[in-house]
């Protein structure tokens, strides 16, 4: 069955080749050691930002970071020596192959934490800011109005109390589907999800409106990819192929606007994220970046300090660029008349969209196991189809969805 079809449906897989099946569950298991995203997660946030306030706005201490629990040299060694060259499918060959080299960047982009070269390294993994992206950063910012002011009504027994439910509804259909919960108050994050587990702020305040999209986005979206990636032959499907980014993240903001509330402040602070990253990529610290999305861009004074902070992680770290880039790609992909459904049958990039048809047909990917929660509102369609229609400048929403 093709991977274009409107709904999931089960279609016969096949178990992998002997040899790309122990290249893919190494590879996946070393994935899940070199957990990049926590490592370059900065510590103590709080603290930071009342440090920088103290100082008037212009100096910031150090930023701490969790220590590490791999060796790096060690990783990059069994990582190396996997047999790629003798997997069975040249196609697989390919993936495996992208995938062992994307890798092998995220433990130099560890290894490299708080050096000089640590920007040259995210670079080559996530890309810088072309001059399109900036430009459309720079108009979202100067165009798209703020919303009106919602009161940070919800804190984190709210917050836990819509991902219970919505977690319920989700094993409901798939019991197979897990995840565990931890309350930190040190993930530099409201919510995140890292190798199918779920973060969530214990000091979180937002919102009732931005609980659904936020919990849309990181279970709808990186939970959901990750449960319908596992029940996939090949694991990478599950933690990511190469260069998966861009498009997990574009559909994640897609998931805000589909739950009913993308507001333009939203919208502003992913492109505040893009004007960030070029600044570091530029050399300007967390207080002149501050500076220019606070004094110049009016983010209020946390949204310009949480940003600047993002940009710097690590000593400059390019991903936050990957939001809106990977929204304006993918809202392109929509405007083509291109089906939504097949973006969600694990983690990969746009660019990956023939080869999965490839892998199909060799038995070796299937359509989604389980479809966001999203798809289920009365409205989908409806909004589905403005997303078809509807440019990125122009993506987001003046008043919550009733």
């Amino acid at each position: 069955m093709p991977l274009t079809s409107a709904r999931p449906a089960v279609s016969p897989v096949r178990a992998l080749p002997p040899v790309a099946a122990r290249v893919d569950d190494a590879l996946a298991e070393l994935d899940r050691q070199v957990d990049w995203l926590l490592a370059l997660s900065p510590i103590d946030n709080d603290g930071l930002w009342e440090s920088f306030k103290s100082s008037g706005y212009t100096r910031v201490e150090p930023l701490r970071y969790i220590d590490l629990e791999i060796d790096l040299d060690e990783a990059r060694h069994r990582l190396l020596a996997l047999p790629i060259e003798r997997v069975e499918s040249p196609l697989l060959e390919g993936l495996l192959s992208e995938k062992q080299r994307e890798l092998e960047r995220h433990v130099e982009l560890v290894r490299l934490r708080g050096t000089e070269g640590f920007v040259t390294a995210s670079l080559d993994l996530f890309g810088g800011v072309d001059a399109a992206l900036l430009e459309l950063a720079c108009d979202i910012l100067r165009e798209v109005p703020h919303g009106r002011a919602l009161a940070a009504d919800a804190g984190i027994d709210e917050v836990l109390a819509a991902v219970e439910t919505e977690l319920e509804w989700y094993r409901q259909r798939a019991p197979g589907f897990h995840t565990d919960v931890v309350v930190d108050t040190d993930i530099g994050s409201m919510m995140m999800v890292s190798h199918g587990t779920f973060y969530v702020d214990g000091g979180i305040r937002l919102p009732h409106a931005r609980i659904q999209p936020l919990v849309q986005h990181e279970i709808g979206t990186h939970l959901v990819t990750y449960y319908n990636g596992s029940r996939q032959p090949l694991r990478q499907l599950a933690v990511g192929l190469a260069h998966y980014d861009a498009l997990q993240e574009g559909l994640g903001v897609l998931a805000e606007y589909l739950a009913g509330y993308l507001s333009g402040d939203r919208l502003r602070v992913l492109a505040a994220r893009v004007v960030a990253v070029d600044m570091a990529i530029h050399g300007e610290g967390i207080a002149a970046i501050f500076a220019r999305l606070h004094e110049t861009h009016r983010l209020p004074t946390d949204d310009a300090f949480d940003i600047a902070v993002r940009a710097l992680r690590g000593g400059g770290l390019t991903k936050d660029a990957v939001y809106l880039g990977g929204l304006r790609d993918l809202i392109a992909h929509l405007h083509a008349g291109e089906p939504l459904v097949p973006l969600l049958i694990g983690k990969f990039a746009l660019s990956h969209r023939v080869v999965l048809e490839q892998l199909a047909g060799h038995g070796w990917a299937a359509p989604p196991a389980l479809l966001p929660r999203y798809f289920e509102h009365p409205g989908f369609e409806t909004r589905l189809a403005e997303c078809r229609e509807t440019d990125t400048l122009d993506f987001y929403h003046l008043e919550p969805a009733p």
